[in-house]
């Protein structure tokens, strides 16, 4: 993290995760000790990323190439980047980004089969060296969190898919958990909501005691 800018930190997960629901805890904890934030999400953020976000999860009859789908995913996040992400930062708020590249590796590369390469291109195309600092990974079993989203009502063109393609999401998120533990805290989101908020919330002490506003080495 450079020394001056805000804290970058991303929420990953598969479907039913808890996601939105553990972003506005985490959230309202951390407004709660004076961290100034913006909450955000992808494929979304901007007006022109809500409507490639529309596109994505729309159902409809003709196949989506996953390569189509890959850029059209960073084609939202390269506006998001500018419009919203980096100039936040770059006056020392903290953001907190429904998913961000990892969702990419997990789910165009782990889901669709997609090489890693062409999102690492994409990746330092768009992103520059600018990578999250933390991420939470809120992490349950497929079934778990499938079970959950049917209970919501209508399912997106990405809910529809069959129970492999989650599987093998979870499988790339666990990868990319152990290949940048420094980086990674994974959360038990098949836990009761108040121990997982509990576990988030330890999380949360934690960078604020080393990033907060009134900590000497904080933003």
């Amino acid at each position: 993290m450079q020394m001056g800018r805000g804290l970058f930190i991303t929420v990953e997960g598969g479907e039913g995760a808890g996601k939105s629901t553990n972003i506005a805890a985490i959230a309202t904890y951390l407004e709660s000790h004076g961290v100034e934030l913006v909450v955000t999400r992808e494929p979304g953020g901007t007006r022109l990323g809500e409507e490639v976000r529309g596109v994505l999860l729309q159902v409809r009859d003709e196949p989506v190439a996953p390569m189509a789908e890959l850029l059209l995913l960073f084609a939202a996040r390269a506006q998001h980047l500018q419009q919203v992400i980096q100039p936040a930062l770059a006056a020392g708020k903290w953001v907190i980004c429904d998913r961000f590249t990892d969702a990419s590796y997990a789910y165009q590369c782990g889901g669709r089969g997609l090489p890693a390469a062409a999102v690492r291109t994409l990746e330092t195309l768009v992103q520059g060296e600018l990578r999250p600092d933390y991420t939470l990974l809120l992490d349950a079993p497929v079934e778990t969190g499938l079970e959950r989203v049917r209970g919501r009502g209508d399912l997106d063109r990405f809910e529809q898919e069959q129970l492999a393609f989650f599987h093998r999401v979870r499988d790339t998120y666990l990868q990319l958990a152990r290949e940048s533990s420094g980086r990674y805290h994974l959360i038990d989101a098949s836990l009761p909501l108040p121990e997982v908020q509990q576990r988030l919330q330890e999380i949360c002490r934690e960078l604020y005691a080393c990033w907060g506003p009134r900590h000497p080495g904080g933003a």
